[in-house]
């Protein structure tokens, strides 16, 4: 055998774990599971709102409707078991946020302007915490040992960890709407910025 074997890590840092797949915006007309799934509603051209989650499909009069709930009180309703009312929104007018596959970036992100169609909404690429200007509150993917943690909520901003890591502090989404409706601090967890993405 001549010359030197292939390095294996060449293309990404020893220290940078894979980024999570990226979110995959389908028709809630698809076949597609909806129940306590994350949804956005609109219409094409007009625009779209998120932190929505759905309940299974309504059939009233020959037409589909998607029980449509705001996040913070599907969350409630499911912890504290309790009735929440949730619109009916036209099954046409739904979309559903189901994790895509995973894709190879060839020469990293893009930067600048992004145009985007609007017949249908849109979602942006994993961001790495460390590129985002401001993270509390946040969507974040906890990636560890090449698994992906998702409903998690960023509660602080970055800063210098005991260990010297820069770090920002995570809880569950439940958590994070709990300390919203009771007060209830959330349990959170230190993680350092390189092993989280903003969804």
């Amino acid at each position: 055998m001549t010359g030197p074997l292939p390095d294996p890590f060449a293309d990404q840092p020893d220290w940078a774990p894979r980024p999570p797949r990226p979110l995959s915006i389908v028709p809630a007309t698809e076949r597609v599971e909806l129940r306590g799934r994350r949804v956005l509603v609109g219409l094409p051209g007009l625009g779209w709102r998120g932190d929505l989650r759905a309940d299974d499909r309504v059939v009233q009069s020959a037409r589909t409707y998607v029980p449509v709930i705001p996040e913070h009180e599907w969350y409630r309703a499911e912890a504290d078991q309790v009735e929440v009312f949730a619109p009916l929104v036209p099954v046409e007018r739904v979309w559903v946020e189901t994790v895509g596959r995973q894709v190879d970036s060839e020469g990293g992100r893009d930067t600048g302007i992004r145009l985007v169609s609007l017949d249908g909404p849109a979602h942006r690429t994993p961001t790495p915490v460390f590129e985002a200007d401001a993270v509390t509150g946040r969507r974040v993917v906890h990636v560890e040992n090449g698994l992906e943690h998702r409903d998690l909520r960023a509660v602080t901003e970055t800063y210098s960890g005991a260990e010297g890591d820069i770090c920002v502090r995570i809880t569950p989404e439940v958590e994070w709407y709990r300390w919203a409706w009771r007060g209830q601090s959330p349990t959170t967890l230190e993680v350092p910025v390189h092993l989280l993405w903003i969804e």
